[in-house]
């Protein structure tokens, strides 16, 4: 799938390296459950979006620009969830807002009984949040942290 010069595409072993390099990043640990941090634990988390892909339970899209990783987005099944994370390099740029309109796009045409999608992200992420309001992601309501989620999160959702 391709958006704004950007391509989705399903992850591969091979981008093991490119997941390292921007899994390190401070900011991105900070709100994603993402821990990569070397070939074990790249393996082990691509062979995990492998088996969502295969299980039809999570449909996971390396962002890419050209051959460079920019950043992740996914749809959760069942119950139409979506997420997304940005490389450092790529934050402010626009990337996560084109990456959530084409996996949105996709989702709606892959799934027409989803009747909308679901969006959750940490109340202190603002970025997110702004990427959820502009991409057609209204707020609906405040979720108490729950572990293993330790802060407070918010509720987007986005109608067919």
């Amino acid at each position: 799938m391709e958006n704004d010069g950007l391509t989705l595409r399903p992850w591969r072993d091979s981008d093991a390296a490119a997941l390292i390099a921007v899994a390190t990043d401070a900011e991105l640990r900070r709100w994603t459950s993402l821990r990569v941090s070397d070939e074990a634990t790249a393996g082990a988390w691509l062979q995990a979006q492998h088996e969502g892909w295969a299980a039809g339970t999570r449909y996971a899209f390396a962002v890419l620009d050209g051959r460079r990783l920019l950043g992740h987005a996914v749809l959760k099944q069942p119950g139409g969830e979506v997420g997304y994370w940005t490389a450092a390099a790529a934050r402010g740029q626009g990337v996560a807002s084109a990456a959530l309109t084409t996996l949105t796009g996709w989702a709606f045409a892959e799934f027409p009984e989803l009747a909308e999608l679901r969006l959750l992200h940490q109340v202190g992420n603002a970025g997110s949040c702004r990427v959820a309001v502009k991409t057609g992601y209204a707020y609906a309501q405040t979720y108490a942290a729950e572990h293993p989620f330790p802060y407070d999160a918010h509720l987007h959702l986005r109608p067919r």
